[in-house]
């Protein structure tokens, strides 16, 4: 599937700021260790670049 990117959640969001928490909830990230693919987009990229220390991205 061309387009998709799947984000995975490797490191907690426990004591990390509100505005990176907001960024990861926004992508549907609420546990450790969960994998969600999103469309590739701008917006979905620029998310994952705040968050880059917490995630692991699969083309």
């Amino acid at each position: 599937m061309t387009g998709v990117i799947k984000i995975t959640l490797i490191k907690s969001m426990n004591g990390k700021p509100e505005k990176q928490r907001k960024v990861l909830r926004g992508m549907g990230l609420t546990k450790l260790n969960k994998t969600v693919e999103l469309k590739d987009s701008p917006s979905v990229r620029g998310m994952v670049k705040k968050v880059t220390h917490l995630v692991k991205v699969e083309d």
